[in-house]
């Protein structure tokens, strides 16, 4: 059976969606047959198109100005008649320890990040309720928000906040109204050098992904599509991990284990056959040890602080710009 994803008929609304991971959901909804509405403060530097030459129309909005965003809607809804698909994309953050913010900086980034998305659902939900056939929101969410996030504290508290959110709207608009939220990692947009350091600091950072590179932004889209679309009319409230496999667990490095065990002759868990983490491995004229089962993982350094927002996005130093 085929799982081709039409969403022809239908208009969707993408916060953010001039440039990075929002330019990648735009071109993707937009190649699934959507009529698209990409939201930013600035308007793109190129036009937001898909293959088929499709392109994606552009409204003004700052999310965090509530009157602004449901002006935005109502203009949407003037202008297509229905709004099918929201997808909440824009956020970031700056890179700021906790000691070097101030409440008014963290409360910025709080509500770029959770309280504009809840502000944009408020007024899509006016318009979706109205259709018999509903609609359905994406947050897109981050891996700050399920682990420590260290210069990005604000941000993490706001993605973590953001899933719950989602969660609970999903149980509240039921049945008309999809809530999901994708929980995305590191992507290679067009300003992922400003994190990481130009092509040798992201190929760096790639190989600390078990997948062995950071996502696209036509990745993330293409997910969004496939939630938007009626082949997930059963999932709602759910969220999914798009972080090509998570991190590599710091105790591997401190243990000192290489990026490949099988090519270096040594074991992936050295402690599963008697040595300790760390020990040096048998001399060579030893017998082998009994093999243990191994998945390769990279020995390169972490990445920079600054990756560790999920999806390296670059903002003013409000926290106010679009991903």
């Amino acid at each position: 059976m085929a799982l081709d994803i039409d969403l022809s008929g239908r208009v969707a609304v993408v916060t953010g969606g001039t440039r990075g991971v929002g330019a990648g959901i735009a071109r993707a909804l937009l190649a699934a047959g959507a009529e698209v509405v990409a939201c930013a403060r600035r308007p793109p530097e190129r036009p937001v198109t898909a293959a088929d030459g499709r392109t994606a129309a552009y409204e003004p909005v700052d999310v965090r100005d509530p009157d602004a965003v449901a002006a935005c809607f109502d203009r949407v809804r003037a202008r297509h008649g229905r709004l099918d698909i929201l997808v909440n994309n824009a956020g970031g953050t700056p890179y700021r320890l906790l000691d070097d913010s101030s409440p008014r900086q963290a409360a910025r980034v709080v509500e770029l990040n959770l309280v504009a998305p809840l502000t944009a659902s408020l007024a899509a939900r006016a318009v979706m309720a109205r259709q018999p056939a509903g609609g359905s929101i994406i947050m897109i969410g981050s891996v700050s928000g399920t682990r420590p996030s260290p210069g990005s504290a604000a941000y993490g508290a706001a993605k973590a906040g953001l899933e719950n959110l989602a969660r609970t709207m999903a149980v509240e608009w039921a049945p008309h109204i999809r809530v999901n939220t994708l929980v995305v990692g590191m992507v290679h947009t067009e300003l992922s050098h400003l994190h990481y350091g130009g092509e040798a600091g992201l190929a760096a950072v790639g190989r600390t992904v078990p997948l062995g590179r950071l996502a696209t932004p036509d990745e993330i889209g293409e997910l969004c599509a496939f939630l938007a679309g009626d082949r997930c009319a059963y999932v709602s409230g759910a969220s999914l991990a798009v972080h090509g496999g998570g991190e590599r667990p710091a105790f591997l490095e401190a243990a000192g284990q290489p990026a490949s065990p099988e090519a270096a002759g040594q074991l992936a868990f050295p402690e599963a056959a008697g040595r300790p983490p760390g020990a040096p491995a048998p001399h060579p004229s030893a017998p082998p040890s009994p093999p243990a089962p191994s998945t390769p993982l990279s020995a390169t350094p972490s990445p920079s602080p600054a990756a560790g927002t999920g999806t390296a996005a670059t903002v003013d130093p409000e926290g106010s710009d679009d991903r």
